[in-house]
């Protein structure tokens, strides 16, 4: 490998999902003095839309947004050196790869973009039959059709593509910090056994990897976070033995601390002892955050072990159909009016679609919401008095007949029931079919990725499986018993909840050492899986992280399905966290200032 300069790297990351803001890109461009800038756009179901638009129109099937998000910077990203790493290429990254190209070229510009694939195994079906894989999270058989299943490819294939000298790189499906993690192999030159390093740059695209939730976009303590019509986009300044600063562009809203950046490490992960890569088994239980200066923090101690040898398929198959519509109701008794309304709605069209012989729904639901219906029974009382809500009704079926007659019944309930029904301001509920997720393990070797530039073409092998590697033990906490004044959560911690399919994870980070031993002892996985038993929940686990005071639950079977399977207004847990805020922590007196105990 030639010799690089082995100065300190500064990567952006410009967004987080699709349908994120287009200003990070004008932003980090203008602002950041990057060398690299990245974006992530995909999410586990995201592929199977993009595979129904490609199959409508062969040259699309990729995202939009990144075209549009670049395409007014180029002459700057040039200018400036800037090179750009990208999982838009989604079902289609060629014609991805394309389309910039020709908007490059209506501007008098040229880049050498490379192409990534090899995610896609939909056409290896039989094989993957065959070979008789079952779900990773479940066992269940593979179901009879796929729409889509997209290998999560890492970082190797992006640093090779880097190494050819791409000034761009457009990838189909990869783990969301692989497009920084390139970067940094690439630029430092590290070896792909140095696990530590791995690790340390596999955690930097972790935190900037959903773009201004790096910076203090979600954070609890929200008062505290200032400018959101500007909110800076994350930067990372990366030293060659993988520590880092984690950043943002001056003048810009937003608010990074140990805290915020604990939040967003802990979002979305399962077991911190082995947070699976294709690349790196990462270990961030001793991981340290540090304040570097005003809106800088760095972070350091993550360890890494060899990669499993397998990689995650995400697959999604069709799933029947779902409907799920709104109503606004005021006046007195509101919370009362609208469960009878949801009911009514829903048996009236349980009874017409019988005498049709049509099929009856699968599953429904009706959340009353602005009555605190998604905390269960512990939604306060005077919730229930309120005189303004909206009717949530939602219903799955295996066909779409039936869901198109429960929507044509929802605005009759506003003069057959009620009084004070309004707010149909979307018109009927629109019926859609659903995708559910399928994940599975895959062996990495049977996987390799192709990268294409120029007239080259090469292949980028995964590495055999390791021996196993023993988990290095690290000491949690002591539980202190306490039978002092109880105070809740909040006044103790932070927390973000997040999803991995039918699973919610909850991180929660004391906000002083010295409460930690408490929180412990208090948040049990019995007394957690207690607290959200309404949820459907069926086992919880905990997991340590002392480096920086920090907690994680699994919450599993709680998002009913997850994703767009779930008929729920919650279906990807962003509001558990916030649930369990209110949990009450027991503390001896004098712990904790009494303006704080809330």
């Amino acid at each position: 490998m030639a010799a690089r300069d082995k100065a300190g790297l500064r990567i952006g990351g410009a967004s987080g999902f699709w349908g994120d803001s287009l200003a990070g890109t004008g932003q980090l461009v203008a602002l950041g003095q990057l060398d690299f800038l990245v974006f992530d756009w995909l999410a586990e179901v995201t592929l199977s839309l993009l595979a129904r638009v490609k199959a409508r129109k062969p040259d699309a099937g990729y995202v939009p947004d990144f075209i549009e998000a670049v395409a007014p910077h180029l002459a700057e990203i040039k200018r400036q050196g800037i090179r750009v790493v990208s999982n838009g290429g989604g079902m289609n990254p060629a014609a991805c790869a394309a389309a910039l190209a020709a908007k490059a070229a209506e501007q008098g510009l040229a880049f050498k973009i490379a192409v990534v694939t090899g995610d896609d195994l939909k056409p290896a079906e039989a094989e993957l039959r065959a070979a008789g894989v079952t779900e990773m999270f479940t066992g269940a058989a593979l179901p009879e059709k796929l729409i889509t299943a997209n290998a999560y490819l890492g970082a190797r294939p992006i640093a090779a593509a880097l190494d050819q000298g791409a000034e761009i790189v457009i990838t189909g499906r990869c783990v969301d910090s692989a497009v920084t993690l390139g970067p940094l192999v690439h630029h430092f030159g590290w070896n792909w056994q140095d696990w530590d390093r791995l690790a340390q740059g596999s955690l930097a695209g972790h935190l900037i990897e959903c773009g201004a939730q790096g910076t203090g976009g979600l954070f609890t303590d929200w008062r505290e976070v200032p400018g959101w019509d500007d909110m800076g986009f994350p930067i990372v300044e990366v030293a060659g033995d993988g520590s880092f600063v984690l950043a943002k562009p001056e003048g810009t809203g937003g608010l990074i601390t140990p805290l915020s950046a604990g939040e967003q490490l802990l979002y979305e992960i399962g077991d911190p002892a082995a947070y699976v890569l294709p690349d790196v088994t990462c270990d961030f239980r001793s991981v340290r955050l540090e304040q570097a200066g005003e809106n800088r923090v760095r972070v350091s101690g993550a360890r890494g072990r060899p990669a499993s040898g397998t990689l995650k398929v995400s697959a999604t198959v069709a799933d029947g159909f779902r409907m799920i519509g709104a109503i606004t109701i005021g006046g007195r008794e509101a919370a009362a009016k609208a469960a009878r309304v949801g009911e009514a709605i829903i048996a009236r069209a349980r009874r017409l679609i019988a005498a049709r012989n049509l099929a009856d729904f699968t599953e429904t639901s009706i959340e009353v919401l602005g009555s605190e219906a998604t905390y269960g029974p512990h939604a306060h009382p005077a919730a229930a008095r309120t005189r303004e809500i909206v009717l949530k009704i939602g219903a799955r079926a295996p066909g779409a007949d039936s869901l198109e007659l429960l929507a044509r019944e929802v605005a009759p309930a506003a003069t057959a029931t009620a009084q004070g029904l309004t707010g149909l301001y979307a018109g009927r509920p629109t019926v859609q079919p659903v995708f559910r997720n399928f994940s599975f393990l895959w062996p990495a070797m049977q996987t390799p990725a192709q990268v294409h530039l120029g007239e080259e073409t090469f292949a980028v092998a995964s590495p055999p499986p390791p021996a196993k590697t023993p988990i290095p033990e690290v000491s949690a906490v002591a539980a202190i018993a306490s039978t002092g004044h109880a105070v809740p959560l909040i006044a103790l911690a932070v927390g973000r909840s997040g999803d991995k399919g039918n699973i919610a994870n909850v991180g929660i980070i004391a906000r002083l050492p010295g409460y930690l031993p408490y929180i412990r002892a208090a948040l049990t996985p019995e007394a957690v899986a207690a607290w959200y038993a309404h949820t459907g929940v069926t086992r919880v686990e905990r997991f340590d992280l002392p480096g920086f005071d920090a907690l994680n639950f699994l919450l599993h079977d709680s998002l009913g399905g997850g994703g767009v399977a779930s008929i729920r207004i919650d279906p990807q847990g962003k509001a558990f966290a916030q649930m369990l805020m209110d949990f009450p922590v027991a503390v001896p007196p004098g712990l904790v200032p009494e303006s704080e105990g809330l």
